[in-house]
């Protein structure tokens, strides 16, 4: 071996003496192209590290972590090898941010994550470029049945554990939310009252209703204050996400709970359809209800009016089904249109005379 090159050896191995296994040293990178980075640490070898070491989760391209003339730290994996040295840019940022972290339970300051995969039990999250986990208890207030909809997500979370030596972070959103709630509601509850009407986004729906957010707060709407016509399902006539302007029914301040109502910022169709018909007019429909009182007669789809037992028959009846059955078409005269109490009511027997009268005219 020549003289030159058992100078360079030695000036290596004195180099690698001084670099320490399972340190941080400065480096600065030299080149770098789509699978790694050159790094030079200690100005006589460049060093690649591969891009799965550059950044968590792995970038698609070393380039997108790092570019020529970079000064940063490097974490010494291991000394050997055909360039000398094993080295991690991730270990290096790992290590720094497990440091920074450290008392983040206690401090309960919201970290930013970024959900990388649905996992089973919950969510794989990476904070600071660090890995952590969110149980599926912990990612909303309520219960979320398809947690890969959260992949891709920004968001920000409570750190809950918190184990640097094992490289152990859990965090809660459940309990970052439920803080926002509480603060949310203070804020609702000591400014909203019955009879106003105010914005909503439609948060949840049920069979029997629907939980719209009110500035913060979930009040709902029953199924039956949806829409003026009956309506078989929430989902009928509603959607998730959806913007809406919803009348406060009433509030429940000992239990924070909020009554709603989408019909009530909604004209009345009930109003339009009375104003086609006048009292003392004949018309005819199909029974639909039976009742200790009368019975019911569809008028048109989603309107109906009451015949009440005394006008089902000139006979002394007790009960409905004496004079009539569900689904008979009738004819009826409209004895009275109450638009104070939005009822109709309508008479068998009057409507049977007025006819017998025209019949001997």
């Amino acid at each position: 071996m020549s003289d030159v090159n058992e100078q360079n050896m030695e000036a290596l191995l004195e180099d690698m003496q001084e670099i320490q296994e399972r340190t941080v040293v400065p480096a600065t990178v030299v080149s770098v192209s789509h699978a790694e980075a050159w790094v030079s640490i200690d100005a006589k070898q460049d060093v690649p590290i591969l891009k799965k070491e550059l950044a968590y989760p792995e970038p698609d391209s070393a380039e997108d972590v790092v570019k020529v003339g970079d000064e940063i730290n490097v974490y010494v994996v291991s000394k050997g090898g055909e360039h000398g040295y094993t080295l991690s840019k991730l270990k290096a940022d790992q290590e720094e941010s497990w440091k920074k972290l450290d008392g983040c339970v206690e401090k309960k300051e919201p970290l930013e994550v970024t959900v990388l995969k649905a996992i089973k039990g919950g969510l794989s999250v990476s904070v600071q470029g660090l890995r952590g986990f969110i149980p599926a208890s912990h990612v909303g207030l309520h219960y979320v049945q398809d947690l890969s909809s959260y992949e891709g997500k920004v968001f920000e979370a409570l750190p809950i554990e918190f184990d640097a030596g094992n490289h152990k972070l859990v965090l809660s959103r459940k309990e970052l939310l439920s803080k926002e709630r509480e603060e949310a509601q203070e804020r609702v509850f000591s400014t909203l009252e019955a009879g106003q009407t105010v914005k909503g986004t439609v948060k949840r729906i049920l069979d029997y209703g629907a939980f719209i957010d009110i500035g913060g707060v979930d009040g709902l709407a029953h199924i039956s204050d949806l829409a003026w016509d009956r309506v078989k399902h929430p989902s009928d006539v509603l959607k998730v996400g959806q913007e809406l302007d919803v009348f406060v029914k009433e509030i429940d301040q000992e239990h924070h709970k909020i009554s709603l109502s989408v019909k009530d910022t909604l004209p009345d169709p009930w109003f339009d359809r009375a104003a086609r018909y006048q009292e003392g007019q004949l018309i005819e429909g199909k029974v639909i209800k039976l009742t200790d009182f009368g019975a019911f007669m569809e008028i048109e789809p989603g309107f109906d009016g009451l015949i009440p037992m005394g006008e089902l028959s000139d006979k002394r009846i007790a009960r409905a089904d004496e004079a009539v059955h569900t689904g008979d078409m009738v004819t009826v005269k409209v004895l009275r249109i109450d638009t104070a109490r939005k009822r109709i009511s309508l008479s068998i027997t009057k409507a049977a005379k007025e006819a017998a009268g025209e019949a001997e005219e």
